[in-house]
């Protein structure tokens, strides 16, 4: 069977797409499957105004006098794109523009770790590789750097980062685009990285909200509906929306629904989460926009919250791209005969103009100098029409500035080494060095010669699909390692070649990978996800160790990957001396490894997910699922029990644990001090009151049709999205709208009415909830020493910091045995004898759990026992200090 698996956004160049069918404006949506019981998407109408909280208020008078100006016919054309390939073809999606008043078309492009499908940009290191770094401050500075890029390029949006897929399954085709799969982790890195970006005034854009963990059947098409991600409340609140809500705290301007259903629903009309979860209880003021084609309804998906459908083409009833949109024209028609309410253009059109007045894009902002669809200098200004005038499309602007620099940064410092028997690293450089696998060199047939980097040929970089960049160049670690070492022979093939009898001293070097990505295209049988090779190297990797385990004494294991690899058939080897996971380091993979391994720097990298022994050792639920011609159900069964949490809870040892990372240099931690900042209460303080929002004031009369007529004489592009109608239409349905007529099968639960102040979530509150949450509770501090041997190399410490609750409250409330909530990195590299301080903290929300009854967060004993836990990994941890006393004890057993 095949299904439509397109990207966020897609390349279209290459592919041949089997497409979702559309679904006309004001039609019924197909009946749903029945999700398991106790999985609820529960109605949550109207969509709340944005503009009501300080942060945003200067945006929202700006946008307010703006939006008061235009047309219906503009107000909606700024709500969608203009078609793939339209308006001058230059950015993966761009909107209609308002040329009267000043606004322009936006021009929205991935991708999370670069500016996708075009040149004189830099390719980062991914974002599991981020993760794996453990440092803030490399997490806020890739974001700069990438933000600097987008803007230099003239794109308005930057559709990344991604904190969902979380990683729940490790199998997933895009958990690498993410930062690990903790949910702290990925909320700490992705409000980095927000940060980064938006303050080189560029938009940022979360996503994926929510349940995107696999690529198999995450998209309706016309033989099935998508899969529903079955998620309970508490698991919903305490896993998977914590890295938005924290996205929302920091800022983000726009965040992006994924493809998927959750509970049931259509994540992009999905009202409970859109406009409950995000707008509603974190206050949400920015846009929500769809993921690429993923629209499926039009007055559903508009009076649900969605604020932007991108890149506006629908696709209307199985045939392509000729045009259909649910929104653009469609909806200038739903608002005229009274479908959708006057008042939910108003605030999706200021939303939009608020967004881009908060990032100051209104002041001298540079327009997209470059193509998305071709590297010529010239080629059609409307590639997606059938005929269409030519000019110029791409200017080859340089952006990469100096950011190599924090690429081969971030690249080195998420190097994790898992095992070194006897200090067998660092290599001297005149070892004579044998190195085996494809792995080690740039693909001989071209950096860029697959398409979305849609093959596994040498190095692996990065994963496939949207997520993925054009290098400008790739320093590969075959090159580096000729340029530093006196005696190097590479073996350029992925089987064991005939060699000679080594010596004693000859070292070999093995390099593996294992690729995934999105699900647009099928890479050696694997759909997306890893679901054809699993959790093992590809081309034979295990056996290439193995056999090289055979013949050398000496052999180093260097890793590519997109996430865990079983090694257990490798591993324990006595030749196997070291093992290093490079993860996916993009441009900079060269001298970012070997500097390593021959201590010019030392590693200090951890994992951000656990390696378990088997496959077998996590949940059965995390497994990929599907059942074609029907809505596959995946139900989140394991609830909060995930990676380490699940591994802790079932008393099973992984090969490698969440956070683990060795170093040349070691270290001990000392000095702890905790200090308690906020008095800790049951419930939090009520949440402030919500102020009016100046969108209320914008004019709710049914507009004139006039509004929506097309311009006499305008000559139209074939195939491009307007949101004007033919006279005679836009008469007809506001004479429908204007006697009231129209009757529209709404939603269960549908209000038009804006909730009273009694109807508020307690847990709400502007820019990221109540706002006490993120209160700090508690602050440590303590020391870490590089206690190694004069001589050795010096290394940076991570000092990660999890809570264990109250033994005597998990009988009312249920939580793992420990869960990730800070972490620090030293700013410099520790010489021996030497020390540094760092600083960890506990929210108040890090300390408490949701309470689906009271719709709250809950912290279970203010005055009980939180046993606050600090050290080098998940299963290190040798400082432990109590919020009841303040004490803190070193050098003690940990609770894993």
């Amino acid at each position: 069977m095949v299904i439509l698996n397109m990207g966020c956004p897609p390349g279209l160049r290459s592919l041949s797409l089997f497409f979702l069918s559309g679904a006309a404006s004001a039609s019924v949506l197909q009946q749903r499957d029945p999700v398991p019981a106790g999985y609820v998407a529960a109605p949550y109408y109207p969509t709340p105004y944005g503009g009501w909280a300080d942060d945003w208020s200067a945006s929202y008078e700006s946008a307010i006098k703006l939006v008061s100006q235009m047309t219906l016919a503009e107000k909606v054309n700024i709500t969608a794109g203009t078609g793939i390939y339209m308006l001058q073809g230059r950015c993966v999606g761009n909107t209609g523009s308002v040329p009267r008043l000043g606004l322009p078309s936006l021009c929205l492009q991935d991708g999370p770790l670069g500016v996708r499908t075009t040149d004189n940009i830099t390719a980062f290191p991914a974002g599991i590789s981020t993760g794996a770094t453990f440092n803030k401050d490399l997490m806020y500075e890739r974001g700069v750097a990438i933000g600097e890029e987008f803007k230099g390029k003239g794109a308005n949006f930057y559709l990344g980062p991604s904190v969902g897929a979380l990683g729940r399954k490790p199998r997933g085709g895009r958990n690498w685009e993410g930062f690990g799969s903790d949910p702290v982790l990925q909320a700490i890195a992705g409000a980095e990285t927000i940060k980064g970006v938006q303050e080189q005034g560029v938009i940022a854009t979360l996503k994926h909200l929510i349940g995107n963990e696999q690529e198999l059947y995450r998209m309706y098409n016309p033989l099935q509906q998508a899969y529903s991600a079955n998620i309970d409340d508490r698991t919903l609140h305490e896993i998977y929306l914590w890295p938005f809500a924290q996205g929302v705290k920091t800022g983000v301007g726009s965040i992006m629904a994924s493809y998927n259903a959750i509970n049931g629903s259509a994540a992009s009309q999905n009202a409970y989460i859109i406009n409950g979860l995000l707008k509603d209880e974190l206050g949400f003021q920015g846009l929500v926009m769809t993921d690429w084609l993923a629209q499926i309804s039009g007055v559903g998906s508009a009076l649900a919250g969605l604020d932007m459908s991108m890149p506006g083409d629908t696709i209307g009833n199985s045939v392509p791209l000729f045009g259909y949109s649910n929104w653009m024209y469609e909806l200038t028609r739903s608002v005229l005969n009274g479908s959708v309410p006057v008042d939910r253009i108003n605030d999706m059109a200021t939303r939009v103009v608020a967004t881009w007045y908060q990032l100051g894009q209104d002041k001298d902002y540079p327009p997209p100098n470059f193509s998305s669809n071709t590297a010529d200098p010239e080629g059609p200004l409307y590639p997606g029409a059938l005929i269409s005038p030519r000019g110029v499309v791409n200017e080859y602007v340089n952006v990469q500035g100096d950011h190599k620099i924090i690429a081969k940064q971030v690249a080195q410092e998420a190097v994790t080494l898992l095992k070194n028997n006897g200090s067998f690293l660092p290599l001297s450089t005149k070892a004579p060095l044998f190195v085996f696998g494809t792995d080690a060199q740039a693909d001989p047939q071209g950096i860029n010669s697959c398409t979305d980097k849609t093959c596994n040929r040498g190095l692996l970089g990065m994963g496939w699909g949207s997520g993925s960049a054009n290098y400008p160049y790739l320093d590969d670690p075959i090159s580096s390692l000729k340029r530093k070492a006196a005696n190097v022979t590479y073996y350029a093939t992925d089987s064991f070649p005939s060699v000679a009898a080594p010596s004693s001293n000859d070292v070999a070097i093995v390099f593996i990978s294992s690729d995934s990505g999105e699900n647009s295209y099928t890479v050696e049988n694997n759909h997306g996800d890893r679901d054809a090779d699993g959790l093992k190297a590809w081309h034979n990797g295990d056996t290439l160790v193995q056999k090289a385990a055979e013949k050398y004494s000496n052999v180093v294991v260097v890793v590519h990957t997109v996430g865990p690899i079983i090694m257990e058939p490798w591993i324990n080897l006595p030749s196997v001396k070291a093992v290093l996971v490079a993860h996916l380091p993009g441009q900079e993979a060269g001298d970012s490894l070997t500097e390593l391994i021959f201590g010019e720097a030392s590693p200090s990298g951890h994992l951000p997910y656990s390696i378990p022994v088997s496959e077998d050792d996590y949940p059965d639920s995390v497994s990929l699922v599907a059942t074609p011609l029907s809505q596959t159900q995946d139900t989140y069964s394991e609830g909060l029990y995930i990676d380490y949490r699940h591994l802790n809870k079932a008393n099973i040892k992984p090969r490698f644990a969440f956070g683990h990372g060795l170093s040349y240099a070691s270290f001990h931690f000392s000095n702890a001090t905790l200090t308690r900042v906020t008095p800790l209460s049951e419930v939090p303080p009520p949440r402030p009151s919500k102020p009016a929002s100046p969108v209320a004031g914008l004019n709710t009369t049914l507009p004139a049709a006039a509004e929506a007529y097309f311009p006499d004489g305008f000559d139209r592009i074939w195939r491009y999205l307007y949101s004007w109608l033919p006279s005679g239409e836009a008469d007809a349905a506001h004479e429908i709208g204007a006697a009231g007529s129209k009757t529209y099968p709404y939603p269960a639960g549908y209000s038009a009415t804006q909730k009273p102040a009694s109807a508020q979530p307690p847990a709400g509150g502007a820019s990221g909830g109540n706002p006490a949450l993120w209160d700090t509770a508690y602050a440590l501090t303590l020391t870490v020493t590089n206690t190694a041997a004069s001589g050795t190399t010096p290394g940076k410490a991570v000092a990660q910091a999890y809570v264990q609750f109250p033994a005597s409250s998990s009988s009312a409330f249920d939580t793992p045995v420990i869960q990730l909530r800070d972490f620090a990195k030293t700013g410099a590299a520790l010489a021996p004898g030497q020390s540094a301080q760092l600083s960890l903290s506990f929210t108040r929300r890090d300390l408490s759990v949701w309470d689906t009854v009271r719709q709250n967060w809950v912290v279970p004993e203010p005055a009980g026992r939180y046993s606050l836990w600090v050290g080098g990994a998940s299963d290190d941890l040798p400082v432990v200090c109590y919020s009841d006393t303040l004490v803190c004890e070193v050098d003690v057993t940990g609770p894993v």
